[in-house]
């Protein structure tokens, strides 16, 4: 079988999804399928080698307080002549890079192939749906027409699909095992006697970056043997940098962006800290810092207490921005060194069941499952037209009435 596995979210930058396709394009090879990824250029000088496939142009977006992709493709032709040469049996779209996959779901070589969807993206309470809820429905609608099963990565994934009747399921994330173990070396200049305590991910007002520095103040007052390790880059680092200067707060170091190997960091790690403020909906950070050993505390944010919903992990989870609570969660883990190892064994058993080898089966057992339903459905009496009215006449008419109202 050849699959095209398709993210909307540019190569580019780090991300989650973009870790979940190429490990799934591995673990799919691994089992004798074909696969091609396809991903948005942002650059011109992208070049990903042979098995990653360029296609459409992805604009930066700001989008309630982190950075999306709005992706289109000026060349429509190329979309016809890639699937006409690649031959895909399954397409598998990582979330909805609007225009950009209606572009190829209208595309003639789409009819014959098995269109697959997986949701990423935990959207609720964004401020473009509070402006055009309508989207969920222009969103179910579409499904209906023209994909073939919907796969959520959490269950709270699945409520935003609640009028498509096609396939659907809870298919988690996976992590590769054989990346992320406790056999991954540490690195070397941060082994010292310090309690090593670890950021990892965007600097951005989602991330939630800010309030770690708060409550790495309070801990500094208490500890002198404390190193904070913030590997990753963004909008927010300079005014993090000046909280670090303003606060004089000692050991903060910001590593930068790190495009390679990041499993050493969270074997250097005595603690690992994410605190997440919104929208997360899974939380890959969570089970790479488990496989690698090291306790997780964390802001409970929805897509979190899935994760770290058993009650050794759970208990490290505290209400977002809450700063002063989450110092204290973090406290108790610096001042007993067993209970960190009891979590560690814990958390290394319990991040056995997100396995890619796991994950990709249940992928393929889906597929199967599609592919039957694909058989059997028709066009639902889909109009694209009257879908579009719908949004735009009652969503937008209520936005100009709000702003109208304001002045």
């Amino acid at each position: 079988m050849k699959i095209g596995l398709i993210t909307f979210h540019t190569f580019s930058q780090p991300g989650g999804v973009k870790r979940h396709v190429l490990d799934l394009s591995k673990n799919l090879r691994l089992r004798g399928h074909k696969t091609k990824v396809i991903v948005p250029r942002r650059k011109k000088s992208e070049n990903y080698g042979k098995d990653v496939i360029l296609l459409g142009t992805s604009f930066p977006l700001d989008f309630s307080g982190t950075q999306a992709d709005f992706d289109i493709n000026f060349n429509p032709i190329s979309i016809e002549r890639t699937l006409k040469r690649e031959k895909f049996d399954v397409l598998h779209f990582h979330n909805f890079g609007f225009p950009s996959i209606l572009q190829i779901l209208i595309s003639p070589a789409a009819k014959e192939t098995l269109n697959v969807l997986t949701f990423h993206s935990n959207i609720e309470g964004s401020t473009f749906l509070k402006h055009f809820p309508s989207f969920l429905y222009l969103l179910n609608r579409i499904c209906q027409w023209k994909i073939d099963g919907v796969i959520g990565v959490a269950p709270l994934i699945l409520n935003y699909f609640k009028y498509y009747k096609g396939p659907k399921k809870v298919i988690s994330n996976g992590i590769d095992l054989d990346k992320f173990n406790i056999n991954v070396s540490k690195i070397e200049k941060y082994c010292d006697d310090k309690i090593n305590l670890l950021f990892l991910g965007r600097i951005e007002e989602r991330k939630g970056l800010i309030f770690l520095l708060k409550a790495f103040k309070i801990l500094n007052k208490k500890f002198s043997n404390l190193r904070l390790i913030i590997v990753g880059d963004g909008p927010l680092e300079q005014e993090c940098k000046r909280f670090v200067r303003n606060n004089k707060l000692k050991e903060v170091i910001f590593e930068g962006r790190v495009s390679g190997n990041i499993a050493p960091y969270y074997r250097t790690a005595d603690v690992f800290i994410s605190p997440a403020l919104y929208r997360e909906s899974f939380g890959l950070v969570l089970l790479e810092a488990m496989a690698c050993g090291t306790p997780v505390v964390a802001f409970a944010n929805q897509g979190y207490k899935e994760v770290l919903k058993n009650k050794s992990s759970g208990r490290f989870l505290t209400k977002p921005k809450d700063y002063k609570t989450l110092a204290k969660k973090i406290e108790v883990l610096i001042k007993n060194p067993s209970l960190r190892e009891k979590i560690s064994k814990k958390g290394i058993e319990e991040v056995k069941q997100y396995s890619w080898q796991s994950v990709t089966g249940q992928i393929l057992d889906f597929y199967n499952v599609c592919q039957k339903y694909k058989s059997q459905k028709g066009n639902n009496g889909f109009s694209l037209e009257d879908a579009f009215k719908k949004l735009l006449t009652k969503d937008i008419l209520k936005w100009v009435e709000k702003v109208i109202e304001k002045d």
